[in-house]
């Protein structure tokens, strides 16, 4: 058993990954706040069923926008680069970037070599909410048939890995392309012993989370088997898998385009500056020298 914490400490650090101003952590917000309010026009609209996923194109310089249809209802949410997918989100790199959820303005950086931001967070109707720090968590992964055989001890085919699975394969992917995630909607963070908690969805019909595309985007998004998360997955108080769909519901996806005036000035990101001092990671014929 876990002890009690004998002391509380609240850690007031900087954080240790910062730009300077105007730098690539400190976009412009005024761009984002025009994205945000232009006039739209819808080209996707669809409605992803419980315990299931999709995957869509999304072309650079669109809008995304997630939402909550009927009820309260986690998504986990996977992005490529639509023509490279070894280029994708990289939520390990995004937590030290940004923090630990996310939220407007925040941005979901890619991996290496590449390491550049593939979209930006617009809009997110829960950013007032009272427990916003630790709303589209990222701290934790999606849900996989593995790891519940491993605590539960049966199998289970409509976890999220696998729900991702299923819906980027007619994109040419396979299981080995599914990656960690950005859990929209989550309510989910560290407890007093720092341990990984999940608790219910604040989401209600209507509640939105939207992102920028700055690149050509393969988004995938899965509707968690656990619904809104508010009755054991896992453990000696879990709730068995056909309780728990009490608690799912679809969610929307909406894609739009925006107005060429809008995005006038505006450009897609170069992938990382770095080339190597003594060639790239220095892999070159010469000794380091000081």
């Amino acid at each position: 058993m876990t002890a009690e914490p004998s002391s509380r400490r609240s850690y007031t650090q900087p954080a240790a990954y910062q730009s300077l101003p105007g730098g690539p952590l400190d976009p412009d917000r005024s761009f984002y706040d025009r994205i945000a309010g232009a006039e739209r026009t819808l080209t996707q609209r669809f409605e992803i069923p419980i315990r299931s996923a999709q995957a869509w194109e999304v072309p650079a310089g669109s809008l995304v926008r997630l939402y909550s249809v009927e009820g309260p209802q986690v998504g986990d949410l996977n992005l490529w680069n639509l023509h490279n997918p070894r280029e994708r989100f990289w939520a390990a790199r995004t937590r030290q970037l940004q923090r630990a959820s996310m939220t407007t303005y925040d941005r979901f950086w890619s991996t290496l070599p590449y390491l550049r931001p593939l979209a930006t967070v617009v809009a997110d109707s829960l950013a007032d909410h009272p427990d916003a720090e630790v709303i589209h968590d990222l701290l934790g992964t999606r849900c996989d048939p593995y790891v519940n055989r491993m605590l539960a001890d049966y199998d289970f085919d409509y976890h999220c890995h696998s729900n991702l699975t299923r819906a980027i394969l007619p994109h040419g992917l396979t299981e080995f392309d599914v990656h960690d995630v950005l859990n929209v909607f989550q309510f989910a963070g560290l407890n007093d012993r720092r341990e990984y908690f999940m608790d219910s969805c604040p989401a209600r019909p209507g509640d939105h989370f939207e992102f920028f595309a700055e690149v050509d985007l393969l988004c995938a998004l899965s509707t968690c088997p656990g619904g809104d998360l508010s009755v054991h997955m896992w453990g000696p108080e879990a709730a068995s898998t056909e309780e728990q769909l009490e608690h799912c519901h679809p969610l929307g996806v909406e894609v739009y385009s925006l107005p060429d005036e809008v995005l006038a000035e505006w450009t897609p990101p170069q992938t990382a500056a770095y080339q190597g001092h003594r060639g790239r990671h220095g892999l070159v014929s010469e000794p380091y020298r000081a």
